[in-house]
């Protein structure tokens, strides 16, 4: 059985697509082939990475992508799942073919003020906002 194919879109694919890509290659990649990228891809987010680490999911080494050269490339997917926030969703962009096209809105950790404490706690409540939707999600296509 052919995998589906899942692009994960945010604004600057450092934070919220990165851990959906994650999540769903883990949790479900013999069914699942997720890859991610954003509209104006930057550098990953250290908390981000600091909270999957914590779980024992490395993304130290990914790199942020443009979901143009995706467009560029002239990749197909089954699924393309924008994951900005709602204050973000009208820059999310919209992936161009027949993928079936989802919005799921996750708050952006690289907004989140305070100590470095306070900004770790609140990217593990999105960290694991996302992976109960992922695990949903993988649930809904058994």
């Amino acid at each position: 059985m052919e995998k589906r194919k899942v692009l994960f879109v945010c604004i600057h694919n450092s934070a919220r697509s990165q851990m959906a890509e994650a999540f769903l290659n883990l949790l479900a990649g013999d069914r699942f082939e997720a890859e991610s990228a954003g509209l104006e891809p930057g550098l990953l987010n250290p908390l981000v990475v600091e909270a999957m680490k914590e779980i024992g999911i490395d993304i130290s080494q990914n790199t942020t992508k443009s979901v143009f050269d995706f467009i560029k490339q002239g990749k197909l997917f089954h699924y393309v799942i924008t994951v900005c926030d709602d204050t973000s969703g009208s820059r999310c962009p919209i992936f161009p073919g027949y993928a079936k096209r989802l919005h799921w809105n996750f708050s952006d950790p690289s907004t989140i003020e305070g100590t470095h404490d306070e900004k770790l706690q609140a990217t593990r409540i999105i960290r694991n906002e996302i992976k109960a939707r992922i695990v949903a999600c993988i649930m809904e296509t058994v």
